[in-house]
């Protein structure tokens, strides 16, 4: 059996941020500086606790303890979320609709300009949960 909860579990959270510094305490336990790399902070008003998320340097033998949601994890690069999005794309779907937009304009790069704003929309459906 594992010691560590399948779900984030509630617990005190502050956070002193500046520019280029943060001092953040779990359960009025500081975290030891350069520990945390940065944080993500979601809060949907209906849905209760906030979540927060602390990207961490991973150092050997750090233990979090610690009410808001916390989960520890690992920021993924840019290039590779836009990989992941991109993998998940059809490339005759993105064709078809690119091709099929009403504000296809004709000439030199006008394939391409349809093609992303057509990838443009899809990440926005992505991110706002729909598509």
């Amino acid at each position: 059996m594992t010691d560590q909860p399948t779900e984030p579990q509630a617990h005190g959270l502050r956070i002193n941020a500046q520019p280029g510094h943060a001092d953040i305490r779990i359960d009025n336990e500081l975290l030891p500086p350069g520990t945390v790399t940065g944080y993500t902070l979601q809060h949907d008003i209906a849905g209760g606790l906030p979540l927060a998320v602390l990207h961490t340097r991973q150092p050997d033998g750090l233990v979090f303890e610690g009410l808001a949601r916390v989960a520890v994890g690992v920021a993924k690069s840019p290039a590779a979320l836009i990989i992941e999005f991109l993998n998940t794309i059809d490339p005759e779907h993105l064709d078809q609709q690119a091709l099929n937009r009403s504000d296809y304009g004709g000439g030199p790069g006008a394939t391409a300009r349809a093609m992303l704003t057509t990838l443009k929309e899809h990440a926005r459906a992505l991110e706002g949960g729909t598509r």
